[in-house]
C-alpha cells in the first residue's frame, strides 16, 4: 500500500505534461489502493491521448467491471450495465491493438462474462463460446494467468448448474454445441488452479468453495472459507467476498 502510494506520488509529481503512459502508471498506483474514481479518471484521460492503446483500455476495461461489480446483480441497472458494455467495447479495442496480449483477452473475457449477466438467455447461451474461447486464449498465451483458470472454472460450474433440460435445449435448438463441453471436473480443476496460481486471491476461493458445495464436498468447502478468512482484505470487492464466505460457511455448517 505504501509503495503505492509513493509511486502515485512521484509519477504525478514527474507529470507535468502528462502522456498515456503517465496516466497509466498513475491509474495503476491509484487502482492499488482501491482508487477507483481516480484511476478511471486517468484510465479515460491516457484513452483520451491514445484512444487505440493497447495498455489502457485493457486496464480501463477491468476499472469499469470493478466499478459494475459494486452494483448488485439481482435488481435492473441501466448504469451498471452501460459500465459493463463499455468495459466490453474497451477490451475488443484492446485486443484490436494487440492481439497477443494476455491481458487483452483476458479482460475480454471477463467483460462478456460480466455484461451476459445482463442479457436474456439466448444471448448469454450465444456468447458463451466466446468467454471460453478468450479466456483460453489468455491461457494460450499466459499459461500462469490465475484470472484465466478461474473464469474457466466458473464458466464450466455456471453451465452445469443448469438444468439437464436447459442445457439440453441450448444445445439442440440454440446452437451452443459447447455447453456439451462444460463438466464439474473441469470447474474443479480449473478453479483449483486458479487458487494455487494465486492463494491469496478471496474471489478464486470463495468461488472454489461454491463449487465444492455444489459438489457436496462440505469438509473442502469449510477447509477453502477457513483459509479464506485468514486471509487479508487485497482487492476493492473482498469485503463483498468475505460476507459472501461467511454466509456460504454459516449455510453448510452442519452439512456433512
Amino acid at each position: 500500500m505504501l509503495a503505492a502510494l509513493l509511486l502515485l506520488s512521484s509519477v504525478a509529481a514527474r507529470a507535468a505534461g502528462q502522456s498515456p503512459a503517465d496516466h497509466v502508471a498513475l491509474g495503476t498506483a491509484a487502482m492499488q489502493v482501491h482508487d477507483l474514481h481516480t484511476a478511471l479518471a486517468h484510465y479515460e484521460a491516457a484513452l483520451a491521448l491514445d484512444s487505440t492503446g493497447y495498455e489502457p483500455n485493457w486496464r480501463a476495461a477491468l476499472a469499469l467491471l470493478d466499478e459494475g461489480e459494486q452494483i448488485p446483480d439481482s435488481g435492473k441497472s441501466p448504469v451498471r450495465d452501460s459500465l459493463y458494455a463499455r468495459a466490453e467495447r474497451l477490451a475488443r479495442r484492446a485486443v484490436a491493438a494487440d492481439s497477443n496480449g494476455a491481458e487483452g483477452h483476458f479482460a475480454l473475457a471477463a467483460a462478456v462474462g460480466r455484461a451476459s449477466l445482463t442479457m436474456g438467455k439466448k444471448e448469454r447461451i450465444r456468447r458463451a463460446r466466446v468467454i471460453r474461447d478468450e479466456a483460453r486464449r489468455t491461457l494460450e498465451l499466459d499459461p500462469r494467468h490465475d484470472g484465466a483458470y478461474h473464469i474457466l472454472g466458473r464458466w464450466n460450474a455456471e453451465i452445469m448448474r443448469l438444468s439437464g433440460l436447459s442445457r439440453f435445449l441450448a444445445k439442440n435448438l440454440l446452437g451452443a454445441g459447447v455447453f456439451s463441453q462444460a463438466s464439474w471436473e473441469e470447474a474443479v480443476s480449473d478453479m483449483e488452479r486458479a487458487v494455487a496460481l494465486d492463494p491469496g486471491r478471496l474471489y478464486h476461493r470463495l468461488e472454489l468453495a461454491e463449487i465444492y458445495v455444489d459438489r457436496k464436498r462440505y469438509d473442502d468447502a469449510r477447509s477453502e472459507l477457513a483459509q479464506l478468512a485468514a486471509l487479508p482484505d487485497r482487492e476493492i470487492m473482498d469485503s463483498v467476498y468475505r460476507e459472501r464466505a461467511e454466509s456460504l460457511a454459516a449455510k453448510i455448517a452442519n452439512k456433512t
